[in-house]
């Protein structure tokens, strides 16, 4: 199952079994598909997010957004009545800045982690990250404040403390290639993979899994939980590749990623959309993205609505 992992450590062998490399991504895909006027579309999550709401896709609710630094000292009455909250930057990438607060009284807060944090602790953390710490090119940003999720019991015993997330890639507004990321103790809670998450790759037709790899080496358990991580099956799958698909709509983008949760009360849900998607998602499923693309161009019909083409997914993905 894992010759792909074992086999191609040459570029060259990579390129002959179909990998999309970083260079042919950026200049096939990427700027091909994807018009730069486009890209705030998706580098904005609360422009996302809005544009989401305008066409009845389900995302974490807002809470508030805090724009200036003079705005900092305001969190405490922006957060009135939440015990617990996600503080995000707008403009970060691969889970960068993001503050999981589980449960907040009395002026503490206790972090996904069991951390617990003061006011100024997180006064500070929402001022670095307007300065651009986290964000993409180290730009002024905005703190998002929105809902916690909780994801499905489903996962349960999949993911270590962190909310597990489901990434697609989406090309023509057709969903390609999946993957879903579980927390690890090593990555502190996140679903990345470069922080030790673990990838699992998605069947496009069903949403069971195919493999699983853990810096990039082929694992069968979780390293933390100990489940079996072939027994997974992400349930409510075509609503996950209707999320996916209705983002080509959105923002016109013909090559993105989209990253979904399960909320166990909500469904899913939309968390962000991304016009420069990684590419180890085909370690996790041990296959190359070239192959596929070429499927989609070569056998896919055009000029069908989002459902129809998860439809035609669900029908026939090669």
């Amino acid at each position: 199952m894992f010759d792909f992992i074992k086999r191609f450590a040459k570029p060259q062998a990579l390129r002959a079994s179909g990998v999309l490399g970083m260079n042919a991504r950026n200049y096939f895909m990427i700027s091909r598909h994807n018009k730069r006027s486009l890209y705030p579309l998706v580098d904005d999550k609360v422009q996302t997010k809005k544009l989401a709401n305008n066409i009845n896709i389900n995302t974490p609710h807002m809470i508030g957004v805090i724009e200036h630094q003079y705005e900092v000292k305001n969190l405490l009455q922006i957060v009135a009545g939440h015990s617990e909250f996600v503080i995000k930057p707008a403009h970060g990438s691969q889970g960068k800045g993001v503050l999981v607060i589980k449960h907040y009284e009395n002026n503490e807060f206790i972090t996904a982690s069991g951390k617990k944090l003061g006011f100024n602790e997180v006064y500070q953390h929402i001022s670095n990250l307007l300065s651009g710490l986290y964000s993409l090119g180290g730009q002024y940003d905005v703190a998002l404040i929105e809902e916690l999720v909780h994801f499905s019991d489903v996962f349960a015993n999949f993911s270590y403390q962190g909310i597990p997330d489901v990434r697609l890639i989406i090309y023509k507004g057709y969903p390609i290639m999946a993957m879903t990321r579980l927390a690890t103790k090593e990555s502190d809670g996140r679903a990345n993979l470069h922080q030790g998450a673990v990838g699992v790759g998605l069947d496009m037709r069903s949403g069971k899994a195919i493999q699983a790899v853990l810096h990039n080496l082929p694992v069968k358990i979780h390293p933390d939980t100990e489940v079996d991580l072939m027994t997974l099956q992400v349930p409510f799958w075509r609503e996950h590749l209707l999320i996916g698909s209705q983002a080509f709509e959105m923002t016109g983008l013909g090559y993105l990623g989209a990253d979904i949760v399960l909320d166990k009360e909500r469904g899913p849900m939309m968390l962000e959309l991304n016009a420069r998607p990684g590419l180890a998602i085909q370690i996790a499923n041990g296959r190359g993205l070239k192959e596929v693309i070429k499927n989609v161009d070569k056998y896919y019909p055009k000029n069908l609505s989002a459902e129809e083409r998860v439809d035609f997914v669900l029908n026939h993905a090669m």
